[in-house]
């Protein structure tokens, strides 16, 4: 038998928290079980029968009748066993052999950490497109791997793409507020984009970036061709304004870190994402145990998981204004975050815009993006059927986003 690789990753990240997670999972779903008698009259029907049906999956169906036995050790069987499909799946990923093999293309433009990366190549034919990720997460989301890049396949399709890498924040940067990130960095790439294009480009702001891409918007819209908002969250408490309120409640706890560091570090990131979906990483991976590794599937997964665990800190001021302000009070719905002193009003803007709302997105949720295509006047608004990383990555991307987006971005240039 072949030695096992060495192990290779770190993530998930946090690894502590989401086994943490896992077994107060499973240690709950044990300790309820001895009392969950699906015979009393308080069960409903559906329990009962799940109960059976479990009794009689254990290997004994002359006594399926003996649920209230048969069901508690189901319990415990199965969540014995989704432990080691965890365990599993992360050693998997840790020794899976993928390596990212795509090259930044030329830097035309750059400022501190930040740099804009042409993909439209020296040729610099095609409809301009500035695409603005998050601050959070590595740029490189959308030109994850041959075949998952939204931006190599845009090139190919007549648009020529610009995608600002708003870098790793230094001395400098670690100062930043919203102001400095979107009236400064962002509005003067978008001068260098219009700049070397001789036209005006499509803003289109993917995550957070699309939060920022309104406000540059409203505030330079005289720079634009259009503007495109993929999963770009709006209204912070439309789905779940309890949970929203929740993660600013965290923010005190991480005032330690922010005084020290400057910046909140990625790990508390991957902490505050995990409260959005507390079960969905153990999940996710418990999937890849039982995929197989060298297929499509499994290295996609792999490419994915490695640009979530390689996030980038956020500067100390953003993420007060982002939990305190966005999570806490939901200042862009309720229409009190402003920019360099002036309210943000998506109302203000003048553009064609394209509105991503994807359905199954559990981190931006689609009650939050959608409210865009409301406020901006004749806004187109998608609704595809996928997740948040999947709309722009996936398997499905080409289908369900990248067409779609190629289509209006040659509409309005």
């Amino acid at each position: 038998m072949d030695a096992p690789a060495p192990l290779r990753r770190r993530g998930p990240r946090p690894l502590l928290l989401h086994l943490t997670l896992a077994m107060l999972r499973s240690t709950v779903s044990r300790a309820t079980s001895p009392s969950s008698n699906p015979g009393s009259p308080s069960s409903s029907t559906a329990f009962g029968e799940a109960a059976a049906a479990i009794a009689a999956a254990l290997g004994d169906p002359a006594h399926a009748d003996s649920a209230a036995e048969a069901f508690p050790r189901a319990v415990v069987e199965e969540t014995l066993r989704r432990d080691a499909d965890l365990i599993s799946g992360i050693a998997a990923y840790r020794r899976h052999p993928y390596t990212r093999t795509l090259e930044d293309p030329a830097a035309v433009w750059t400022e501190g950490e930040t740099r804009l990366l042409d993909y439209g190549g020296p040729e610099g034919g095609g409809v301009p497109a500035l695409f603005v990720p998050s601050l959070v997460n590595r740029a490189y989301v959308l030109d994850l791997a041959p075949g998952h890049s939204m931006l190599r396949w845009l090139a190919g399709q007549g648009v020529r793409p610009l995608l600002l890498d708003w870098g790793w924040p230094t001395e400098v940067e670690r100062r930043f507020t919203m102001t400095d990130y979107v009236a400064g960095r962002l509005e003067r790439a978008i001068a260098a984009a219009a700049g070397m294009t001789g036209g005006k480009p499509a803003l289109v702001g993917y995550c957070m970036g699309g939060t920022l891409a309104v406000a540059a918007a409203a505030r330079r819209g005289e720079l634009l061709s259009g503007l495109g908002l993929l999963a770009a969250p709006w209204d912070f408490h439309a789905a779940d304004p309890e949970q929203a309120r929740t993660l600013a409640r965290a923010l005190p706890l991480f005032e330690p870190a922010l005084a020290f560091n400057q910046t909140l570090p990625i790990d508390l990131l991957q902490v505050l994402f995990a409260l959005l979906d507390p079960w969905g990483v153990a999940d996710k991976y418990r999937a890849f145990a039982r995929l197989d590794q060298d297929s499509a599937r499994g290295k996609l997964f792999v490419a994915l998981e490695d640009w979530l665990n390689d996030g980038v800190p956020l500067a100390a001021p953003v993420a007060r204004e982002c939990l305190a302000g966005w999570y806490g009070e939901n200042s862009p719905a309720r229409g009190t975050w402003r920019i360099a002193g002036m309210p943000v009003d998506p109302t203000a803007v003048r553009l064609p815009t394209f509105v991503a709302a994807p359905a199954r997105d559990r981190i931006v949720p689609p009650e939050s993006a959608r409210p865009l295509a409301q406020l901006i006047s004749g806004a187109v608004l998608l609704e595809p059927a996928a997740g948040h990383i999947g709309m722009a990555a996936g398997g499905t991307a080409e289908r369900v986003l990248w067409r779609p987006l190629r289509d209006w971005l040659h509409s309005v240039g």
